[in-house]
């Protein structure tokens, strides 16, 4: 009898995609009480208490019906005027409600990339920007941000400006930068914006980091394409709940985009998720009702974070790592380790210390490693570079 294999009838970029390689060191010391875990990227703060109970009056008020595809108009109206406070003003028509950020950027991919397109995305970045427009059918290109001296990565404005072209169907950017904390400067942004203007291309900018910024700026954020983009620019805007109000587990996010654009979003949403839930969006309106209380809290706790860590790595010889701009991470190379992922492993393995391997966010980042510092605790993270002096013998 003859033997044959059955392959999913799947298509082959599905089956081609790479699977997480945080996950992958994740999964090899979850459940270990010895591991001190700095993997993902949350903060292991609980999400505040008010918002908690404003989604519990939701369930108990028995919300637990579909809502409009676009979300509740209180939680549209009530992001247009958060984001209005931060930066031009922004219409409710704008608004997009989202089950996540990683749903708001597929969204986005969704609505603009069809098979064959172009799209640059710049790199290393969060394994979902890329892998997003590779489903869509995209043809790939990537503008390399570059590590300088001391460890702080950059952008070469000129090179991502040349490879933006008329083929160029979308750009995408994600600054505050996971993992690296590279930000774009507000002059770099016009240049984008107008080089994207004359090519045609639209921009996905996810600016999720947008409010973890260190800088000290009036207005508390880093500079945004919403600051000079006009209403009807080709730019779609992603946002999220996860980061600034400590709601990773509650999956809700935002787009912003042109007003034409809204109606064809909502059929998108329509085909993907019907909506976000309505008693985790009354938790969103409560948390956007607190932002001022909530999110300066958090910033600067993860300031202190940030401060504590840096320096301590940058004593560890071998160490290269810059202080971040934005973001919630501290992105470091051990000097001579080689293959990061291997390296990742073995400091669960052999350490005890859980974090991100480099090459997870692009070829870029091969032998270096993440560390997301947003610990309630920064003796966690002084005894996390303990664990990594010893197990370095240094």
């Amino acid at each position: 009898m003859a033997s044959f294999v059955i392959h999913p009838a799947m298509r082959s970029t599905v089956l081609n995609l790479e699977e997480s390689r945080i996950r992958e060191v994740a999964n090899a010391g979850m459940g270990r009480a010895d591991v001190l875990a700095f993997w993902f990227g949350e903060s292991d703060e609980v999400t505040p208490l008010a918002v908690r109970q404003a989604a519990i009056a939701s369930l108990e008020r028995g919300e637990t019906f579909y809502a409009h595809n676009l979300g509740l108009p209180e939680l549209r109206q009530a992001v247009a005027c958060y984001m209005s406070g931060l930066h031009r003003s922004v219409s409710d028509d704008r608004i997009a409600i989202t089950s996540g950020g990683v749903n708001a950027l597929m969204l986005a991919s969704q609505a603009l990339v069809d098979a064959g397109d172009e799209v640059v995305v710049v790199t290393p970045v969060w394994p979902n920007l890329v892998a997003q427009p590779l489903i869509m059918g995209a043809r790939l290109r990537q503008v390399s941000l570059k590590p300088g001296e001391g460890g702080a990565w950059g952008l070469d404005l000129q090179e991502l400006l040349e490879a933006v072209n008329p083929r160029t169907r979308l750009l995408v950017l994600n600054a505050p930068n996971n993992p690296t904390g590279w930000t774009l400067s507000a002059e770099e942004q016009r240049a984008i914006l107008e080089r994207c203007r004359r090519t045609g291309t639209w921009i996905l900018a996810d600016e999720v980091y947008e409010r973890l910024y260190y800088e000290l700026t009036s207005r508390g954020c880093a500079p945004s394409f919403l600051d000079i983009a006009e209403p009807e620019d080709r730019l779609v805007v992603v946002h999220s709940f996860s980061k600034s109000f400590l709601m990773t587990g509650w999956r809700l996010g935002w787009l912003v985009m042109p007003p034409s654009m809204a109606p064809h979003m909502g059929k998108l949403v329509e085909f993907n998720t019907s909506c976000a839930s309505v008693f985790t969006q009354r938790a969103g309106v409560a948390a956007l009702g607190m932002a001022e209380e909530i999110t300066p809290r958090v910033v600067a706790h993860l300031r202190q974070c940030r401060d504590t860590l840096v320096p301590l790595l940058q004593a560890v010889p071998g160490v290269q790592v810059a202080a971040a701009r934005g973001g919630m991470y501290a992105f470091f190379s051990l000097e001579g380790r080689g293959d990061s992922l291997a390296l990742a492993k073995r400091l669960v393995a052999e350490a005890g210390l859980g974090l991100a391997p480099g090459n997870a966010f692009g070829d870029e980042g091969q032998g270096w490693l993440r560390w997301c510092f947003a610990s309630r605790d920064t003796g966690r993270l002084v005894q996390g570079v303990d664990r990594l002096r010893n197990w370095l013998g240094v």
